[in-house]
């Protein structure tokens, strides 16, 4: 059997049933520039304990999955150049290899689930690539969030998609799509992407409350909740999708794909906004990070 390794701080912390947010490592290594990644990594972390919860950063370090690590594993991630981007299909393979690698959504909710962590914070979910009715380039993350029963915190899905057919396919998978506190699915970057959610919630209660009672009827997957960037630090949704098309036109003439399409847009855009989207990314992966405690905390409470 794989057992993950915890942190001191995890381990006491699901010894006393005190509320655990899951924080993903691929931000870390692909997402966000040395020193932003390290910084905001530390800062995420701080948000959840100040938030009442305790953080648990996921990553494989050297074929063991680690549940919460210390400031000198997130400092090893931050610097290194090349450490593998681990999703569902590979992540077996890197334990057997004795890998270490960085877990994306998909990857940190297989582990959080393992760890028995039913919340999880992170950026921006994965989802249907722009075009794939002719590359089929659909993130397992959303297949994922399907199967394994965590409630997933993101400012909605990477703006970079076609988020209309992510969407789609999250219906059709049943996935409850729970936009936070308003009626417009939030574009990551944006506040709006101009389409309704189908879902609302307006407290991290109702969203806890949400979770156990899927829980309790049996249903597989879990929730995926769309929280809204800060207001002060967003960029307006015909701004940055300016960015976005320009982006992908460079991704296609270098022929960047694969894995490698995400890490590529968001180092492009992050020239083509003058580090606005760096900014704007750290802003939401915090206050993603902040709503997951609340609700964290709730789920922790017996159900009523």
């Amino acid at each position: 059997m794989i057992l993950p390794a915890y942190s001191d701080e995890v381990f006491n912390a699901r010894d006393s049933g005190a509320p655990i947010v899951a924080l993903e490592s691929t931000v870390i290594t692909h997402g966000l520039p040395f020193p932003s990644n390290l910084e905001t990594a530390r800062r995420t972390e701080s948000d959840v304990r100040e938030s009442g919860a305790v953080p648990a950063t996921v990553a494989i370090v050297d074929g063991q999955i680690r549940i919460g690590l210390s400031d000198n594993e997130l400092q090893m991630l931050a610097r290194s150049a090349d450490t593998a981007k681990l999703s569902r299909a590979d992540l077996p393979m890197a334990i057997a290899q004795g890998r270490t690698g960085s877990t994306t959504v998909a990857a940190t909710i297989i582990c959080a689930d393992r760890a028995g962590i039913d919340v999880f914070a992170t950026g921006g979910i994965g989802g249907v690539h722009r075009g794939a009715e002719s590359s089929f380039d659909v993130s397992a993350d959303l297949r994922e969030l399907a199967l394994t029963p965590v409630t997933v915190v993101a400012a909605g899905a990477k703006a970079v998609l076609d988020l209309p057919k992510t969407l789609e396919v999250l219906e059709t998978l049943g996935v409850p799509v729970i936009a936070f506190g308003q009626d417009c699915f939030p574009a990551f970057w944006s506040r709006s992407s101009g389409l309704k959610a189908p879902l609302r919630a307006d407290s991290p209660d109702e969203i806890a409350r949400a979770h156990q009672i899927r829980r309790n009827l049996g249903l597989s997957g879990g929730q995926f909740v769309a929280n809204p960037i800060p207001a002060e630090a967003e960029i307006p949704y015909p701004e940055i999708q300016t960015a976005v098309e320009a982006a992908l036109r460079a991704a296609s003439a270098e022929g960047i794909t694969g894995k490698e399409v995400t890490p590529f847009l968001l180092s492009r855009i992050l020239e083509l906004t003058e580090g606005r989207s760096l900014t704007a990314n750290v802003a939401l992966l915090r206050s993603n990070a902040r709503l997951a405690a609340e609700i964290a905390k709730e789920i922790s409470v017996p159900a009523r």
